[in-house]
């Protein structure tokens, strides 16, 4: 994958391998947005209406509909058809009733699974830092560019600071309130975000220290057919306990 930065501009060539573009047809893509994900973890919103969806042909019509507020994103109309869109997004089409979550997929990376109206009101969010506040209080960086304030009653104790890095927040995306807390400890269900084995479902059998970096640990899972497989630590997303807490493609668990 060739330099894609400091430019406003990005050659198909260049663009990230799972974008659905006619590479040779077209000398430029879209560059998505700055915003919560990582342009080589995420679909530009123009790409998905007219390349995934096919709701449009051409990327003046998928420019029209978006600028029209037909799309949602996490519950928000979303206008920029640079919007970045990535993993557990969910993503909706009020006119058609369609709802839509972005999930790692094998040798695809992300992929849309169709999901339920009541689905579409949570979101697991991966903790990627935290940080203290003023007054003492706890604050959760998350995935997806969202922050979650935990509010703690003495600040030398801080009992209500339950969360680890890279453990999952269930979020309600209409009060951004946590529903549930997923560790990332042994005997809970992951999806692996990226690497070889991206879009792979396992429980999670051991996590072994490798580099000085906690998130270089090599992790080792096992999936629904009992197959062992191993993976960053930094790649692994909790899903749920005894069960996913999502919808997931068939087949995946």
């Amino acid at each position: 994958m060739g330099k894609m930065g400091g430019s406003k501009h990005l050659k198909a060539l260049v663009a990230p391998a799972f974008w659905p573009i006619l590479r040779k047809e077209h000398k430029w893509a879209v560059k998505p947005s700055p915003g919560p994900h990582s342009i080589d973890r995420c679909i530009p919103l123009l790409i998905l209406v007219r390349d995934v969806l096919k709701y449009a042909k051409t990327a003046r019509e998928a420019r029209r509909l978006i600028a029209e507020g037909h799309f949602k994103v996490d519950g928000r109309i979303r206008r920029n058809y640079k919007y970045p869109v990535g993993v557990m997004d969910v993503v909706e089409v009020p006119a058609a009733g369609e709802v839509y979550r972005v999930v790692p997929v094998p040798t695809r990376v992300l992929g849309l699974v169709k999901i339920t109206p009541d689905e579409a009101k949570i979101k697991p969010c991966r903790i990627e830092n935290k940080t203290t506040v003023r007054n003492g209080h706890i604050q959760l960086n998350l995935h997806d560019g969202r922050n979650v304030l935990i509010k703690v009653s003495d600040p030398r104790n801080p009992v209500e600071d339950t969360y680890d890095t890279l453990g999952t927040v269930l979020l309600s995306l209409g009060e951004n309130k946590i529903l549930d807390y997923i560790p990332l400890e042994k005997g809970v269900l992951a999806i692996v975000i990226g690497g070889r084995n991206v879009g792979r479902v396992g429980k999670i059998l051991d996590i072994i220290p490798g580099a000085l970096k906690r998130r270089k640990h090599i992790v080792t899972l096992q999936d629904k057919y009992g197959n062992l497989f191993q993976t960053s630590l930094e790649y692994v997303f909790p899903i749920g306990r005894d069960k996913p807490v999502i919808t997931l493609p068939e087949g995946a668990w």
